[in-house]
């Protein structure tokens, strides 16, 4: 695989670009405009065809090359439905994924915070924040729909809770820095890092910035992916939705699938979890396996009849308070997560390996 971290000095952006050179197909995350013909340059080297430009948010300090990567190459511009990017070829939702080369495939995260429709792409072990989750830092929640207690929350119920060793890369850095991962992040991060979602908001309303330089000019272009008036006259917008993944007919194909749209956590980051509390927990297993022994505090919700009775259990009255699922070893509770995502529910968590892994690391 090729993967090149690419930098704007101008505006601190980082730009990503992954690649198959065996089927010669590739991606970009949040190209900038004034770096076109090295994209281009930089595509023709390598025998690459672009398949997919990926937008983490509507940016407000640079302005997107995605349009003109799309006039120029044909690569289909991807925006958050939630960002207004109406001009986009497709309109990511939460879970979507996009799979380019050879069985490669970018899960989307919505981290909704700095902006309502911000959202991460999780490849591989590598997690592009945009501007989300920086290195020692987050992204400003004080424009552009921002909300700093959204931000907590995703950060902290669905980007803290992937492995330790996931490598982190964000959309800028201003102090030189590269990658972190996210055991440092959580431990280390000053705006969040042993902060309660009070703290942080505070922390957030105080921070007192100027406004981005561009941001007149960004955000109005950002939403016709960085095209300006004579090149949206000119754009053929080809639009369609994201091909969703494929389901086949065996129930091992149906678990796999839901996993690739789900979030899954370990064992451990799940015992933490429930450590801070505020949390629901389901044992989705039957009610033979549930008498015989579960997790303490677990609530029985058997996949079985999980949309007929959800509703009546007052834990799930809130559909943003964050679920956590576990089975035998994590296949039903990947498909009920994917159901509660479906059902509206905005935070489900997924407990890998089950009540079997929990079991072995008990004590």
């Amino acid at each position: 695989m090729i993967f090149k971290q690419l930098f704007d000095p101008e505006t601190w952006t980082y730009s990503y670009l992954i690649a198959d050179p065996v089927v010669g197909e590739a991606i970009i995350i949040d190209p900038v405009n004034t770096h076109l013909d090295h994209y281009l340059a930089l595509l023709q080297d390598q025998g690459l065809r672009l398949k997919y430009s990926l937008e983490t948010h509507v940016h407000a300090d640079h302005i997107t090359a995605s349009g003109l990567l799309r006039q120029r190459l044909g690569a289909q511009a991807a925006v958050s439905q939630l960002c207004g990017a109406d001009n986009a070829d497709i309109q990511i939702k939460d879970g979507d994924v996009f799979e380019f080369g050879n069985s490669e495939r970018v899960k989307v995260i919505a981290t909704p915070g700095h902006t309502p429709g911000s959202v991460s792409y999780l490849w591989r072990d590598r997690l592009f924040t945009g501007d989300a989750l920086l290195i020692g830092g987050c992204g400003r929640t004080d424009f552009q729909g921002g909300d700093a207690g959204a931000l907590y929350d995703c950060i902290t119920q669905r980007l803290f809770t992937l492995s330790d060793d996931t490598l982190v890369y964000p959309g800028h850095d201003y102090q030189g820095r590269w990658v972190s991962n996210i055991v440092q992040e959580r431990t280390s991060n000053p705006r969040l890092a042993g902060k309660n979602r009070d703290e942080f908001i505070a922390i957030m309303a105080g921070l007192n910035l100027p406004k981005p330089r561009l941001i007149e000019q960004a955000v109005p272009a950002n939403r016709y992916c960085g095209l300006d008036e004579n090149e949206r006259q000119d754009a053929v917008a080809v639009r369609e939705i994201a091909p969703p993944v494929r389901v086949q007919a065996t129930p091992q194909d149906w678990v796999a699938a839901a996993k690739q749209r789900i979030t899954e956590i370990s064992v451990e980051a799940a015992r933490q979890l429930l450590k801070q509390g505020n949390i629901v927990l389901l044992d989705v297993r039957e009610e033979s396996e549930f008498a015989a022994a579960h997790i303490d505090n677990a609530l029985l919700l058997p996949r079985g009849v999980l949309e007929f009775k959800y509703t009546a259990l007052p834990e799930l009255a809130d559909p943003s308070k964050t679920v956590l699922l576990y089975c035998k070893t994590g296949g039903r509770s990947a498909l009920a997560a994917q159901t509660l995502q479906n059902l509206g529910y905005n935070s489900v968590l997924s407990m890998a390996g089950g009540f079997e892994a929990w079991q072995k690391t008990a004590g």
